[in-house]
């Protein structure tokens, strides 16, 4: 089974691009964000046409995420628990059975976080609390789950081109950073490093300044799986490829494969 990850940066924007991957790479889940639109813009006729049924969360004009895949799946939530009503479109997550029991996969686009110092920064990092809360409840379950999305955290100075031009970036700051640590620390995976545990892995070149010539990118794009998914890790991949096409959104693809029997 194949999940993927992909902020779109806007799903009407990208929908070409979308269509496209999605016919050639035929990923089982795709968790989009920044889709930047409601549900009435959605493309919904276009994704559905290549097999796939649409559930999102939609915000205008900023955030949104969604869950595509071609299989049964039951939506467990569209929030993070303990959600206020007004909360940005962030997360949503759903349930699929396969042949080695169900998995669950959450949709994550985090908080941004800048400038530090000030409220922006610490919603990041209180988000990032109830982000590890909802993992520790899903492993209580001790089932197959993936959390993927742009968590906007670069790891380590190696998911970044330049620590010293990135210093003063919440997507650099050790609050962020352990943060992130406390996810891993719960015993989840970093699928991408877990294939690739050394140098720069990017999933992310901004469109200024040349960055993608010069691959000035950073890795803050992941997939983290629970024990019982990282047993049954079998590749992962980043689609780098997709950054180099016309009208490209500034994130590439990032996927895994699980093998589930059947």
């Amino acid at each position: 089974m194949k999940i993927a990850t992909w902020n779109v940066n806007s799903v009407r924007k990208r929908t070409g691009n979308l269509v496209s991957w999605l016919e050639r790479t035929k990923p089982d889940v795709v968790v989009l964000q920044e889709l930047k639109a409601q549900e009435p813009q959605f493309p919904k006729l276009e994704i559905e046409a290549t097999g796939y049924k649409v559930e999102m969360v939609g915000q205008k004009a900023f955030n949104g995420v969604a869950l595509l895949t071609p299989h049964p799946v039951e939506i467990t939530a569209r929030s993070l628990p303990d959600s206020v009503d007004d909360e940005p479109a962030r997360y949503i997550e759903g349930r699929i059975s396969t042949p080695s029991g169900p998995l669950t996969v959450g949709g994550i686009y985090l908080p941004n976080g800048n400038p530090i110092g000030t409220e922006k920064f610490a919603y990041k990092i209180a988000w990032m609390e109830r982000l590890a809360r909802r993992a520790r409840d899903l492993l209580a379950k001790e089932e197959m789950f993936v959390l993927g999305g742009d968590y906007n955290v670069c790891p380590t100075d190696v998911d970044v081109f330049s620590p010293k031009l990135f210093a003063n970036d919440a997507l650099c700051q050790p609050e962020s950073r352990r943060a992130f640590r406390t996810l891993l620390n719960l015993g989840l995976t970093d699928a991408i490093r877990a294939f690739h545990a050394d140098g720069p892995q990017y999933t992310y070149w901004d469109y200024q300044a040349g960055a993608w010539q010069k691959d000035n990118g950073l890795r803050i794009d992941h997939l983290l799986l629970s024990p019982q998914a990282a047993d049954r890790l079998t590749a992962v991949g980043i689609d780098k490829g997709e950054r180099g096409k016309g009208e490209p959104s500034d994130h590439v693809p990032v996927w895994c494969e699980l093998d589930v029997g059947g």
